[in-house]
Protein backbone atom coordinates (compact mmCIF):
# COMPACT_ATOMS: atom_id res chain seq x y z
CA UNK A 1 0.00 0.00 0.00
CA UNK A 2 1.46 3.35 -1.02
CA UNK A 3 1.66 6.49 1.10
CA UNK A 4 -0.81 8.12 -1.28
CA UNK A 5 -3.30 5.31 -0.73
CA UNK A 6 -2.96 5.60 3.03
CA UNK A 7 -3.42 9.35 2.95
CA UNK A 8 -6.46 9.08 0.69
CA UNK A 9 -8.04 6.39 2.85
CA UNK A 10 -7.50 8.42 6.01
CA UNK A 11 -9.02 11.47 4.37
CA UNK A 12 -12.03 9.60 3.00
CA UNK A 13 -12.72 7.85 6.28
CA UNK A 14 -13.09 11.18 8.05
CA UNK A 15 -12.39 11.99 11.66
CA UNK A 16 -15.23 9.92 13.04
CA UNK A 17 -17.23 6.83 12.20
CA UNK A 18 -20.96 6.47 12.58
CA UNK A 19 -22.19 7.07 16.09
CA UNK A 20 -19.69 9.92 16.54
CA UNK A 21 -16.95 7.40 17.36
CA UNK A 22 -13.45 7.95 16.01
CA UNK A 23 -12.44 5.68 13.16
CA UNK A 24 -9.43 3.53 14.10
CA UNK A 25 -6.29 4.85 12.39
CA UNK A 26 -5.02 3.31 9.21
CA UNK A 27 -1.36 3.64 10.14
CA UNK A 28 0.02 0.83 12.36
CA UNK A 29 0.69 1.69 15.98
CA UNK A 30 -1.75 4.59 16.18
CA UNK A 31 -4.71 2.72 17.65
CA UNK A 32 -5.55 3.24 21.33
CA UNK A 33 -8.65 1.59 22.86
CA UNK A 34 -8.64 4.40 25.40
CA UNK A 35 -10.01 6.65 22.66
CA UNK A 36 -13.31 4.82 23.16
CA UNK A 37 -13.53 5.34 26.92
CA UNK A 38 -16.74 7.34 26.67
CA UNK A 39 -18.33 4.67 24.49
CA UNK A 40 -17.15 1.96 26.86
CA UNK A 41 -18.60 3.67 29.92
CA UNK A 42 -21.93 4.35 28.22
CA UNK A 43 -22.26 0.88 26.66
CA UNK A 44 -21.21 -0.90 29.87
CA UNK A 45 -23.71 1.13 31.89
CA UNK A 46 -26.53 0.39 29.44
CA UNK A 47 -25.72 -3.34 29.45
CA UNK A 48 -25.11 -3.57 33.19
CA UNK A 49 -21.55 -4.87 32.89
CA UNK A 50 -18.18 -3.66 34.15
CA UNK A 51 -16.63 -0.83 32.15
CA UNK A 52 -13.20 -2.06 33.26
CA UNK A 53 -13.97 -5.49 31.83
CA UNK A 54 -15.21 -4.06 28.54
CA UNK A 55 -12.15 -1.82 28.22
CA UNK A 56 -9.94 -4.81 29.02
CA UNK A 57 -11.55 -6.76 26.18
CA UNK A 58 -10.87 -3.89 23.77
CA UNK A 59 -7.22 -3.83 24.84
CA UNK A 60 -6.94 -7.59 24.40
CA UNK A 61 -8.51 -7.37 20.95
CA UNK A 62 -6.14 -4.63 19.78
CA UNK A 63 -3.63 -7.13 18.38
CA UNK A 64 -4.57 -6.34 14.76
CA UNK A 65 -5.47 -3.13 12.88
CA UNK A 66 -9.14 -2.13 13.01
CA UNK A 67 -9.40 0.48 10.28
CA UNK A 68 -12.34 -0.52 8.02
CA UNK A 69 -10.14 -0.77 4.93
CA UNK A 70 -7.64 -3.05 6.66
CA UNK A 71 -10.43 -5.20 8.10
CA UNK A 72 -11.84 -5.63 4.60
CA UNK A 73 -8.43 -6.74 3.38
CA UNK A 74 -8.02 -9.04 6.36
CA UNK A 75 -11.44 -10.59 5.70
CA UNK A 76 -10.56 -11.13 2.03
CA UNK A 77 -7.46 -13.05 3.13
CA UNK A 78 -9.19 -14.82 6.04
CA UNK A 79 -12.97 -15.12 5.45
CA UNK A 80 -13.65 -16.46 8.95
CA UNK A 81 -12.04 -13.40 10.56
CA UNK A 82 -13.84 -11.27 13.13
CA UNK A 83 -14.98 -7.67 12.66
CA UNK A 84 -14.82 -4.46 14.68
CA UNK A 85 -12.73 -3.00 17.47
CA UNK A 86 -13.95 -5.83 19.72
CA UNK A 87 -13.21 -8.58 17.16
CA UNK A 88 -16.61 -10.29 17.10
CA UNK A 89 -17.16 -13.34 14.92
CA UNK A 90 -20.28 -13.56 12.81
CA UNK A 91 -21.88 -16.49 14.67
CA UNK A 92 -21.49 -14.68 18.00
CA UNK A 93 -22.88 -11.47 16.57
CA UNK A 94 -25.95 -13.24 15.17
CA UNK A 95 -26.67 -14.62 18.66
CA UNK A 96 -26.36 -11.15 20.17
CA UNK A 97 -28.46 -9.60 17.41
CA UNK A 98 -31.23 -12.14 17.91
CA UNK A 99 -31.19 -11.86 21.70
CA UNK A 100 -31.30 -8.06 21.77
CA UNK A 101 -33.14 -7.17 18.56
CA UNK A 102 -30.25 -5.31 16.98
CA UNK A 103 -30.99 -3.90 13.54
CA UNK A 104 -27.39 -3.62 12.37
CA UNK A 105 -25.51 -6.23 10.39
CA UNK A 106 -22.30 -8.05 11.29
CA UNK A 107 -20.47 -6.08 8.59
CA UNK A 108 -21.49 -2.86 10.36
CA UNK A 109 -19.15 -3.73 13.23
CA UNK A 110 -16.28 -3.08 10.84
CA UNK A 111 -17.39 0.46 10.00
CA UNK A 112 -19.07 1.58 13.23
CA UNK A 113 -16.94 1.39 16.41
CA UNK A 114 -19.86 2.56 18.56
CA UNK A 115 -21.96 -0.37 17.35
CA UNK A 116 -19.05 -2.76 17.87
CA UNK A 117 -18.53 -1.64 21.47
CA UNK A 118 -22.26 -1.88 22.17
CA UNK A 119 -22.45 -5.40 20.74
CA UNK A 120 -19.46 -6.47 22.85
CA UNK A 121 -21.10 -5.10 26.01
CA UNK A 122 -24.32 -6.98 25.26
CA UNK A 123 -22.39 -10.19 24.64
CA UNK A 124 -20.65 -9.84 28.01
CA UNK A 125 -24.08 -9.29 29.56
CA UNK A 126 -25.32 -12.55 28.03
CA UNK A 127 -22.25 -14.41 29.28
CA UNK A 128 -22.76 -12.98 32.77
CA UNK A 129 -26.32 -14.26 32.83
CA UNK A 130 -25.25 -17.84 32.23
CA UNK A 131 -22.19 -17.84 34.50
CA UNK A 132 -23.00 -19.34 37.94
CA UNK A 133 -22.51 -17.06 40.93
CA UNK A 134 -20.23 -19.65 42.51
CA UNK A 135 -17.10 -20.68 40.63
CA UNK A 136 -13.49 -21.65 41.31
CA UNK A 137 -11.59 -19.00 43.24
CA UNK A 138 -8.55 -18.85 41.02
CA UNK A 139 -10.40 -16.52 38.62
CA UNK A 140 -12.24 -13.29 39.20
CA UNK A 141 -15.70 -13.17 37.70
CA UNK A 142 -14.66 -10.59 35.11
CA UNK A 143 -11.74 -12.84 34.12
CA UNK A 144 -14.12 -15.71 33.44
CA UNK A 145 -16.36 -13.41 31.40
CA UNK A 146 -13.36 -12.28 29.35
CA UNK A 147 -12.40 -15.91 28.80
CA UNK A 148 -15.97 -16.54 27.68
CA UNK A 149 -15.68 -13.68 25.22
CA UNK A 150 -12.52 -15.22 23.84
CA UNK A 151 -13.20 -18.96 24.05
CA UNK A 152 -16.98 -19.18 24.10
CA UNK A 153 -19.67 -19.83 26.68
CA UNK A 154 -19.13 -23.58 26.94
CA UNK A 155 -15.44 -23.20 27.68
CA UNK A 156 -16.13 -20.40 30.16
CA UNK A 157 -18.45 -22.69 32.12
CA UNK A 158 -15.81 -25.42 32.07
CA UNK A 159 -13.16 -23.00 33.38
CA UNK A 160 -15.60 -21.91 36.10
CA UNK A 161 -15.84 -25.55 37.23
CA UNK A 162 -12.06 -25.85 37.41
CA UNK A 163 -11.14 -27.27 34.01
CA UNK A 164 -7.71 -25.81 33.10
CA UNK A 165 -7.76 -23.45 30.10
CA UNK A 166 -5.68 -24.21 27.04
CA UNK A 167 -2.66 -22.20 25.84
CA UNK A 168 -4.66 -19.61 23.89
CA UNK A 169 -7.07 -18.96 26.75
CA UNK A 170 -4.18 -18.72 29.22
CA UNK A 171 -2.49 -16.19 26.95
CA UNK A 172 -5.72 -14.17 26.73
CA UNK A 173 -6.00 -14.16 30.52
CA UNK A 174 -2.38 -13.06 30.97
CA UNK A 175 -2.93 -10.16 28.58
CA UNK A 176 -6.16 -9.17 30.32
CA UNK A 177 -4.35 -9.01 33.66
CA UNK A 178 -1.41 -7.15 32.13
CA UNK A 179 -3.78 -4.63 30.53
CA UNK A 180 -5.84 -4.04 33.67
CA UNK A 181 -3.83 -0.99 34.73
CA UNK A 182 -3.96 0.57 31.26
CA UNK A 183 -7.70 -0.05 31.09
CA UNK A 184 -8.25 1.54 34.49
CA UNK A 185 -6.08 4.53 33.50
CA UNK A 186 -8.10 5.07 30.31
CA UNK A 187 -11.36 5.08 32.26
CA UNK A 188 -9.94 7.32 34.97
CA UNK A 189 -8.69 9.76 32.35
CA UNK A 190 -12.17 9.96 30.81
CA UNK A 191 -13.75 10.42 34.24
CA UNK A 192 -11.28 13.21 34.95
CA UNK A 193 -12.18 14.98 31.72
CA UNK A 194 -15.85 14.73 32.58
CA UNK A 195 -15.28 16.13 36.07
CA UNK A 196 -13.23 19.01 34.67
CA UNK A 197 -15.90 19.81 32.09
CA UNK A 198 -18.60 19.72 34.76
CA UNK A 199 -16.57 22.02 36.98
CA UNK A 200 -16.00 24.45 34.13
CA UNK A 201 -19.71 24.56 33.29
CA UNK A 202 -20.54 25.37 36.91
CA UNK A 203 -17.81 28.00 37.16
CA UNK A 204 -18.99 29.94 34.09
CA UNK A 205 -22.32 31.09 35.59
CA UNK A 206 -20.51 31.94 38.84
CA UNK A 207 -18.07 34.19 36.96
CA UNK A 208 -20.97 35.81 35.14
CA UNK A 209 -22.78 36.45 38.40
CA UNK A 210 -19.66 37.99 39.93
CA UNK A 211 -19.22 40.21 36.87
CA UNK A 212 -22.82 41.38 37.22
CA UNK A 213 -22.35 42.02 40.90
CA UNK A 214 -24.65 39.20 41.94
Amino acid sequence: MTRETIAASEESSGPAGRGDAPTPPLRPGGYDPGDYAELVVRSAEDAGVSALLLMGVLHNEAYKPHHPLLERMWHWWKPEASFGVANMHQATFEQVRSAHGLTGRWEDLRDDPAFAVRAAALHLKDLDRCLPRRHVRRYRRDELLALGYNAGERNMLAFARGVPPGPMARSYLRRLRANRHRSAEALASFAGRGTAASGASKEAPARENRANGV
